[in-house]
């Protein structure tokens, strides 16, 4: 059975709060629903705000105190929360005043409809500015625009947990949090009676927040891009009334197609900002026509590929008749794995095709576990050489077998580890498929750079796997690589 008397924890950040943190106290305290908790935590006040809420930790059972190093309101929340014993979390800012018959009704509310997540109040402003504060009703297309929703709102710990508590990287983290908690559905009640007494002066949050307004959107466009695809068909824009707008015009003109393997939902949000986060993130790995970057995602460090924009012909190709080179990079994955031959997990592609022409596109794998390059034999002492080079002779041979010929089959493209065991193929885009003649498989070595025992070892090995005569397989590997 529900509890009809849960605890509730209310959580109040403070910092430099001397003048305002004991009238916020005591309007907790003169609350007529007595199963509460007070939890603050002085996140490193210069002032006397310490020393305040500890002489009414001494008077109050219920008030626990707490201090740490500046980190800002939501660390402070997070601290408190993290702490709280309550079924439900009411956080209050320390400058801000509550009705005495808010928390009884809005607990009320709460454990009487299991659907309802979030009860808020009606909030008046006071201070430097006074009045109704007048808010719409509450809806997530509405929510993906503007935050609607006082920070001092009741609703439940489990909920806060499963948010991931507030972002402490962000300001206006009580909007984030709201978003967090509600963008895959529940229920808002908006009190009519006012619960929230929301006090404007020179250094309210409120007021500090609008110098922000473009690192805001920025920051919650890249935390919550699926969020805002499903409700404004695109990223929160600068001029947020319109973004539904823009975002549908601009779908029609910059069309993107983006393809994640089911298995890595976790780059989702990464892969829908793609286009505006790679220029600005990840570690380079290798730049040139095309560049790779590498991205860490939860457990995994991904790979993504960066293709140089075609030439005016190709836009057109692109978009009229061929595929992406993401995209036939995705495909020949999977089609390498199928067979039996190793390639770093393909996890998705990202193509971008504007004013009708094509633009942009982006492979995504996962990060190999190998090491080495072909290229590496000739630079190092390594103990199983002569494994590797069985193992990819063996290996160009199982891809010609099938009908896969590699046209860009250098010596970078050629991944090992240190066994010889694992041997991985990549840059896959240039494939090309059909009957592969001894002439055209011999043909294939031309570009690694190798000794004649070396050419030896891998052709030894191809000319067995294809059950070709080895003196004529040797020979013609040697002369395309002009060693004859």
């Amino acid at each position: 059975m529900k509890d009809k008397n849960p605890l509730v924890s209310v959580i109040i950040p403070v910092y430099n709060s001397e003048k305002y943190v004991k009238e916020t106290l005591d309007s907790v305290l003169a609350s007529d629903y007595q199963n509460i908790e007070i939890i603050l935590v002085d996140d490193g006040s210069s002032d006397n705000s310490l020393s305040i809420i500890k002489e009414y930790e001494e008077k109050h059972h219920n008030i626990r105190c707490f201090a740490q190093a500046n980190k800002g309101a939501s660390a402070a929340r997070n601290n408190a929360i993290s702490k709280a014993g309550g079924t439900y979390i009411l956080p209050v800012d320390a400058d801000d005043l509550i009705s005495k018959g808010f928390i009884s009704e809005a607990v009320q509310i709460l454990v009487n409809n299991e659907n309802v997540k979030v009860v808020s109040p009606t909030a008046e402003f006071f201070g430097d500015k006074t009045g109704l504060w007048k808010l719409p009703p509450f809806s997530l297309n509405l929510l993906a625009r503007r935050n609607m929703l006082s920070c001092c709102a009741l609703y439940q710990k489990s909920d806060w947990e499963r948010a991931g508590g507030y972002n402490e990287h962000v300001a206006r983290e009580d909007w984030v949090f709201w978003i967090s908690v509600l963008k895959d559905g529940g229920d808002v009640v908006r009190l009519s009676n006012i619960g929230h007494y929301y006090r404007i002066h020179a250094n309210s949050k409120r007021v500090k927040d609008r110098s922000q307004k473009k690192q805001i959107i920025d920051k919650i466009n890249d935390l919550y891009p699926d969020f805002f695809l499903r409700e404004l068909k695109g990223p929160l824009r600068y001029n947020r009334s319109i973004s539904k707008l823009v975002n549908t015009i601009n779908n029609i003109i910059n069309k993107r197609t983006i393809f994640i393997n089911p298995q890595y939902k976790e780059i989702t949000n990464l892969m829908l900002r793609l286009r505006e986060r790679f220029d600005k993130e990840g570690i380079v790995v290798y730049k040139g026509r095309n560049e790779l970057k590498e991205f860490n995602v939860g457990e995994h460090s991904f790979i993504i590929k960066s293709y140089k924009r075609p030439n005016f012909i190709n836009q057109i190709a692109y978009v009229m008749f061929r595929s992406s080179k993401a995209e036939r990079a995705y495909e020949y994955a999977e089609k390498l794995l199928h067979i039996g031959v190793q390639t770093p997990a393909p996890v998705g592609f990202f193509t971008e095709r504007k004013w009708f022409l094509f633009n942009k596109s982006y492979f995504v794998s996962l990060k190999s576990e190998c090491p080495y390059t072909y290229n590496d034999l000739n630079k190092y002492e390594i103990a199983s050489k002569d494994t590797i080079l069985k193992v990819i002779g063996k290996t160009t041979a199982i891809l010609h077998n099938n009908g896969f010929l590699h046209k860009d089959y250098s010596g970078g493209n050629i991944l090992f580890d240190e066994t010889g065991e694992k041997i991985e193929i990549i840059d896959l885009n240039r494939m090309h498929f059909g009957k592969i003649d001894m002439q055209n498989g011999c043909r294939n070595f031309e570009r690694l750079n190798a000794s004649c025992e070396m050419l030896k070892c891998m052709g030894e090995e191809y000319a067995i796997n294809r059950g070709f005569d080895k003196e004529k397989c040797l020979e013609l590997i040697e002369r395309y690589n002009k060693k004859t």
